[in-house]
């Protein structure tokens, strides 16, 4: 990259910090209340094992309430809000025709507005988190090795892209269909339900783990969680890894390709 296109997406990053102070108290909100589901999930989980009195699949209270503080950080560090709305919007207004006649690309100008988002929220959301790892102190268990924090950080880049590229990819489908909410929340909602965000995907039954082992949602959230608290080593860790960067290649290439045939067909339409 040039130092005239650093200084552009430096440039836009800023201006995607200055957006969301517009709205800031609806920002702020947004990212406290995010915290409460956790409160239900710890709530749910304190009265399944007070009723059974054994672990699950591997998992006592403590470790239940650790994974879902992990889960709460990953969400606040790399899921996407409200880009998939922003970006369809842009179609369906006109705005994006100011980038089809500019040197600007749409997809690099989208993941630097994601990037700046998720920064905000993590700042935002890092005190409240951080209070409440210190109260459950006692149930934190932090990898012992090196390589465990640095492939747990990898695994975490990665999983964020490919929620990004993602909801890039659904939001293309504005340029064929007037309104995509639907389809959005058909598939968030099985997103959410198998990617670890109400329960480890390991305490579910062993043939439906390797079914879900190759699909894109473990590793949109579940297969770094699991990496930092050791649940995934040897050859199950290269091979979810390698996994997993197929399916970000793969999410990158179709979100490429989607805006490629979607300006075709725009274009088409006299857009």
């Amino acid at each position: 990259m040039s130092l005239t296109s650093a200084r552009k997406y430096a440039k836009v990053f800023d201006i995607g910090l200055q957006n969301t102070f517009v709205y800031r108290w609806n920002f702020l909100l947004r990212s406290v209340l995010g915290l409460v589901p956790l409160a239900g999930s710890i709530l749910v989980w304190r009265a399944i094992f007070k009723e059974r009195g054994a672990d699950v699949a591997g998992y006592d209270y403590q470790a239940m309430v650790w994974y879902f503080l992990l889960t709460v950080l990953v969400d606040n560090l790399i899921t996407p809000t409200e880009d998939e709305w922003q970006i369809a919007a842009d179609i369906r207004d006109g705005q994006i025709n100011a980038f089809l006649v500019k040197p600007v690309n749409y997809l690099g100008y989208r993941l630097t507005l994601y990037g700046s988002y998720r920064l905000l929220y993590t700042i935002v959301t890092l005190a409240p988190v951080a209070a409440l790892v210190w109260y459950f102190r006692a149930d934190a268990v932090l990898p012992a090795s090196g390589l465990t924090w640095v492939l747990a950080a990898v695994s975490l880049a990665m999983a964020g892209l490919i929620q990004f590229f993602v909801a890039y990819s659904l939001a293309m489908l504005a340029f064929w269909i007037l309104e995509i909410s639907t389809i959005v929340f058909i598939l968030y909602s099985f997103e959410y339900f198998l990617s670890g965000h109400i329960f480890p995907l390991d305490i579910m039954p062993a043939w439906l783990q390797s079914t879900l082992r190759i699909l894109p949602f473990t590793y949109e959230l579940f297969f770094p969680i699991s990496i930092f608290l050791g649940k995934v080593t040897g050859a199950g860790l290269w091979s979810g890894l390698a996994i997993q960067t197929g399916w970000l290649l793969l999410t990158w290439l179709i979100a490429r390709a989607m805006f490629r045939r979607g300006v075709r067909h725009y274009q088409a339409v006299g857009g």
